[in-house]
């Protein structure tokens, strides 16, 4: 778990040119500390004490304004940028190296579905105030554009903007750009 809380401190300072010291980050970043917390409460969700990983994932919410479901599944180097207004559901799982941006929904559109909520893949980045609902996957090095609601899977490498959400930008296996035109959704 600390060789978790040092590796996402790292990161912090690596991708948020603002932040200036190790302990500034450690004592100052809200990420650190939802992050931190969420491991020691999907640690006890996993080992079915679900009340009191609610109680710790609730109390983390109360103190820095994310939300992350003790549930979750979420890979190395997280890094939330901002934060406030983040929420992450359940069933969610998300991959190595991706930025999320403040106000950021990862939701559910079925209550009833036992996977409800969206699968991220490595080195996504969604921007501030987007909602990615449902059951949909959002492919490695894909980016989602600020506040745009994507309903349906975004494949690996493309850019994801608007409401309705389209594919704006992807890339192909030969790293080649294709500009697409046409409605994603």
């Amino acid at each position: 778990m600390f060789r978790g809380l040092h590796e996402d401190i790292k990161n912090v300072l690596k991708n948020d040119k603002a932040a200036k010291s190790y302990l500034e980050v450690l004592l100052l970043y809200p990420t650190i500390h939802a992050l931190f917390a969420y491991r020691m409460a999907h640690f006890l969700y996993r080992k079915k004490l679900f009340f009191l990983a609610r109680l710790i994932s609730q109390t983390a919410r109360f103190t820095t304004g994310i939300e992350i479901h003790p549930g979750a599944k979420i890979g190395r180097r997280l890094f939330i940028d901002h934060g406030m207004g983040v929420v992450i559901g359940e069933t969610t799982t998300i991959g190595d190296d991706c930025i999320i941006y403040h106000g950021v929904t990862l939701g559910a559109t079925d209550c009833d579905a036992p996977k409800r909520h969206p699968d991220i893949g490595d080195r996504v980045l969604i921007g501030a105030g987007a909602k990615i609902l449902g059951p949909i996957t959002i492919g490695s090095g894909a980016k989602v554009g600020a506040n745009s609601v994507v309903l349906k899977s975004v494949p690996a490498g493309a850019t994801a903007v608007g409401i309705p959400a389209r594919i704006l930008v992807q890339k192909n296996e030969e790293s080649e750009v294709r500009f697409l035109h046409y409605n994603y959704i």
